[in-house]
């Protein structure tokens, strides 16, 4: 049976972002942090080794795989920030029109820094992306 990687822990969240080599990503991990708590309303969680994240839900699939992860939450790596928000949100491409400098993959949409985006229009992306996967997920999240 496949066994998660990404689980909830209790590392530190901040122990993570200190050691983050880019004082300039380091410095945006933080504004980071501050967005998606107060924007979310959960407190920050260590996923696996880099991934921070908020809130959590349990999905499962048709094909029976099941498994938990954060509501929303991002990762300072190397080389760009990684923005973790719901797969299938029909708004997300939408508002990413508007989001400013970024490219995006099926769950991750990817800065260079904080100063390339819309941070409102993040504060959206994660209101609905929250939203979505309550109403998804209504018993795991």
């Amino acid at each position: 049976m496949y066994e998660l990687k990404t689980k909830e822990n209790d590392k530190s969240v901040i122990e993570f972002i200190e050691a983050v080599d880019n004082p300039k990503k380091r410095e945006d991990a933080y504004k980071l942090l501050d967005i998606f708590t107060e924007t979310s309303g959960f407190q920050a969680k260590m996923w696996g080794s880099s991934i921070i994240g908020f809130g959590k839900y349990h999905y499962k699939y048709n094909t029976g795989h099941e498994g938990d992860a954060p509501l929303v939450g991002f990762s300072p790596r190397k080389a760009k920030i990684s923005l973790y928000f719901a797969p299938g949100e029909s708004e997300r491409e939408e508002l990413l029109k508007s989001f400013g400098k970024h490219t995006s993959g099926k769950a991750c949409v990817y800065i260079n820094k904080i100063a390339d985006i819309d941070v409102e229009v993040l504060k959206t992306l994660i209101i609905q992306s929250i939203k979505f996967l309550k109403e998804t997920y209504p018993d795991g999240a």
